[in-house]
């Protein structure tokens, strides 16, 4: 294995749907009293399973990937894809039904922050209780006391019962022991939804650390995936128990994200009396165009968005004029931008409009289209037309909740110190 820590080859597990057994619960716990020999023809301790069978349920099938010593790994997915189980297996809390697991060096599991806590006792005593838990030794605990309780930012509550604490305390001092575990292998699981933005930053600063600076490996799983792209060098994407992508992990996040976007980005018709409208304007075309970058497939906030329209105007010399509008999914309306008034004859009017890079923030979004005769008569209001979604995909940061306001501009925006203290002597 040389300097890999981690080698999964053809790794399978399948899960028995329904009961385990063919009688009724008191048979079965009958049969697994009695029962001293594991006879393999006996249904309730199962026959070995096979993944066509539709009674089995098939969580990993044939995930194979090998993870160096001193990485960072993300695992990402939708709920269902297999995570959980394949944390599991690497963990020992579980076999799998098929293939090989390799590995070398001490494992910790953080598979939920707050393992061995008791609200009756304090945050003192819910260290020593908790660290223990996690595999370390009460000297261990008591050398790294100091650190844990400063880590978690709680000094004055220490000697606190654990229940008098608010739900952000009890996740910190929970964290604080999780974080300070010395393991070969670590396996964390959704630890960095914990904290304001400041500790956010200690948590994935010490994560950093235990990684690059003790040359530790670490597994990390988040449903964030601007933590996954920040702390992980490489990723891997499962889809319904398969690998459906692995490699650097900015390219395996965003091809992720590109499938959850619920885009609606184009409506088109070849005739007028199919289109949307009336007997004064129909809709012939709408369309909104991602400017992506080279090899780019997901809309996050960076992506300048063009929209492009058609209509059939049916009357002589009109005076009409068009307005975009902007909503987010709840209705609030973002802009209204009109169009100039233009003379028109009978026939077909283009048009489109840009909404820049770095303007909108993340979240759900529709469009819809308000055509106007003298700039007073509303003709025809094709509403919710289209629909799209920005992700939050920033680097080099270290606050991953969600950032306040409808917009986001990039406005030019500088500071400088004018002012320099002098120290009198």
């Amino acid at each position: 294995m040389s300097d890999t820590i981690i080698q999964l080859e053809n790794l399978s597990k399948y899960y028995r749907l329904g009961t385990i057994g063919t009688g009724s619960f008191r048979q079965d716990l009958q049969r697994w009293w009695t029962t001293s020999i594991r006879r393999r023809d006996d249904p309730f301790f199962g026959n070995p399973m096979s993944p066509h069978d539709p009674s089995h349920l098939v969580a990993l099938d044939n995930v194979s990937f090998d993870i160096k010593q001193g990485e960072v790994w993300g695992l990402i997915g939708s709920n269902g894809a297999g995570k959980s189980t394949l944390l599991k297996i690497i963990s020992r809390i579980t076999r799998p039904s098929k293939g090989v697991i390799r590995g070398k060096g001490t494992i910790s599991s953080l598979l939920e922050v707050g393992t061995g806590f008791h609200m009756e006792l304090t945050g003192r005593e819910n260290i020593y209780i908790s660290g223990h838990m996690l595999g370390m030794k009460k000297v261990d605990i008591q050398r790294k006391f100091d650190e844990i309780v400063a880590f978690s930012g709680i000094e004055k509550f220490i000697d606190t019962p654990a229940k008098r604490y608010s739900s952000g305390m009890y996740m910190r001092l929970a964290f604080a022991v999780a974080a300070h575990l010395e393991p070969d292998i670590l396996i964390v699981d959704e630890v960095l939804a914990v904290g304001d933005a400041e500790f956010q930053k200690k948590c994935l600063g010490k994560m950093q650390e235990v990684a690059h600076d003790k040359g530790r490996t670490i597994l990390f799983v988040s449903h964030n995936m601007q933590a996954v792209n920040n702390l992980c060098q490489k990723s891997v994407w499962l889809q319904h128990g398969r690998v459906n992508e692995i490699g650097e992990t900015r390219t395996v996040v965003s091809k992720f994200l590109a499938t959850l976007q619920q885009n609606s980005l184009h409506q088109a018709w070849e005739e007028p009396e199919d289109a949307p409208g009336n007997k004064y304007v129909r809709i012939k075309h709408v369309e909104l165009s991602p400017q992506f970058n080279s090899g780019q497939t997901l809309i996050d906030v960076c992506t300048p968005l063009k929209f492009r329209f058609s209509i059939w105007n049916f009357a002589a010399s009109t005076q009409l004029s068009l307005s975009l509008q902007l909503f987010t999914n709840v209705g609030e309306c973002v802009f209204d931008i009109p169009t100039a008034s233009l003379n028109c004859n009978e026939g077909v009017l283009e048009g489109e409009c840009t909404i820049p890079g770095n303007f909108l923030n993340d979240g759900a979004y529709y469009l819809s289209l308000r055509i106007i005769k003298d700039t007073s008569s509303i003709l025809f209001d094709y509403q919710q037309c289209l629909s799209f979604e920005v992700e939050d995909y920033r680097e080099n940061t270290t606050w991953f909740g969600k950032w306040p306001g409808i917009v986001r501009p990039a406005f030019p925006f500088t500071w400088r110190q004018t002012l320099v203290n002098q120290v009198h002597q």
